[in-house]
């Protein structure tokens, strides 16, 4: 049996965060993901300021596609704005596979089916040993279903369902454009340049209220890609858009119990006006090593549940108070 004082479930930007502190530290840290990385990851792919400053990394620095967003344009029914604000967007197939590598962990591919604590410890799947685990392994993070379902029941009125596709595309608008509610969705839609001609399109929506509503996120799509050709933003014959689901932010005290820890969208920490993951992924990841390697509480009740990529206007408002109601 593979032994190591902490064993990281999940390679994202989350698990390789806390990996990477908690070597720094001088611990033994293996991470165990089912794929090999680099690999396609879901997500329109932005990163705020504050991510990069967290992860200590200049966007200078950074080496892969790379494009940098002075402002966006947000579009709410017949109102469309355009804040200033500093916004990024990156690629995740690289952006992992960077954060990863610099982590500087042992990367074993393996997926992972069953965690058990035994006199203290953590056994994963009867193969791996710890001390410590944590479960970054996004919504259906086996660390989560293991240990955390009973004591930690998902909201499900927060679950967001989401198509998206990323693809290679000589895309002439180099503006982030998000559009709110667009055609009944009870969501958002997004167009996300990015650099050396690739693009992220995409849609989510609140579960409950599609099915409550009794379409499907697929007739909301075609709906979606008819109107970015109409809007002359992106014209393409090959959609095969891929789906998904997270939960945006909810509960966030019972992500500890013991020596096991929940973090990023395992812990449910997506913004609740934009469903922005990143950000709160890396920031829950510190305080997770934090508390392994210093004895800190593991809380996450400053983490905002707000995004950085709204501020303060007034659509930001409309669209806070829509999601909370």
């Amino acid at each position: 049996m593979r032994t190591a004082d902490a064993i990281v479930v999940g390679g994202g930007p989350a698990g390789s965060t806390c990996a990477w502190k908690l070597r720094d530290a001088g611990l033994k840290v293996l991470v165990l993901d089912k794929a090999a990385f680099p690999r396609t990851k879901l997500c329109a792919g932005w990163v705020t300021p504050q991510a990069f400053c967290d992860l200590e990394l200049d966007p200078g620095d950074y080496p892969h596609s790379f494009m940098s967003f002075d402002s966006l344009r947000l579009h709410w029914k017949f109102l469309s704005i355009s804040p200033s604000t500093q916004q990024h967007s990156i690629r995740r197939y690289e952006f992992d596979d960077f954060l990863l590598q610099r982590a500087g962990a042992e990367v074993v591919k393996h997926k992972v089916k069953a965690v058990r604590e035994d006199h203290g410890d953590y056994v994963v799947d009867d193969a791996f040993r710890c001390r410590y685990v944590v479960g970054a392994a996004g919504t259906a993070c086996p660390v989560y279903r293991n240990v955390f379902h009973d004591s930690k029941p998902r909201e499900s009125g927060l679950q967001i369902a989401t198509l998206e596709q990323e693809f290679a595309y000589d895309w002439h608008d180099p503006t982030c454009h998000l559009w709110f509610f667009d055609g009944g969705l009870p969501g958002y839609a997004w167009y996300v340049p990015k650099a050396n001609g690739y693009v992220n399109v995409g849609l989510g929506g609140i579960a409950d209220r599609l099915k409550t509503q009794g379409g499907h996120l697929r007739d909301h799509w075609q709906q979606f890609t008819a109107r970015l050709e109409k809007r002359g933003l992106v014209q393409y014959g090959d959609y095969r858009p891929t789906g998904y689901s997270y939960f945006l932010r909810g509960d966030v005290y019972k992500v500890r119990k013991g020596n096991a820890f929940l973090v990023g969208d395992a812990a449910g920490l997506a913004t609740r006006d934009m469903g922005e993951g990143i950000g709160p992924a890396v920031a829950s990841a510190l305080c997770a090593a934090r508390s392994i390697v210093d004895g800190d509480e593991y809380s996450l009740a400053g983490i905002d549940e707000f995004s950085e990529l709204l501020g303060p206007s007034t659509t930001g408002e409309r669209v806070r108070r829509w999601l909370l109601r």
